[in-house]
């Protein structure tokens, strides 16, 4: 099965080698037809604590870095 890569934009770097990803995606409600967009946050491992708030940056899926740690960032899109 191939891993999730997820682009989206930091919104937090407090923790260290931490950073808060928001991912928004869109999709057509099944009944209705009417476009939404959802937001989720994914908590991700920054391990040179290179990243700040307001980059965007690509996400990869990988091994557990803790309970909530399941992406790390693979490049900075400007």
């Amino acid at each position: 099965m191939p891993k999730k890569i997820l682009s989206g934009i930091v919104v937090g770097d407090k923790p260290n080698k931490t950073i808060t990803v928001a991912v928004e995606r869109k999709y057509q409600h099944p009944v209705l037809k009417k476009v939404i967009k959802s937001k989720k946050k994914y908590s991700v491992h920054d391990e040179n604590n290179k990243f700040k708030n307001g980059d965007k940056v690509k996400i990869i899926e990988c091994k557990p870095f803790s309970k909530t740690k399941k992406f790390e960032v693979i490049e900075d899109t400007k």
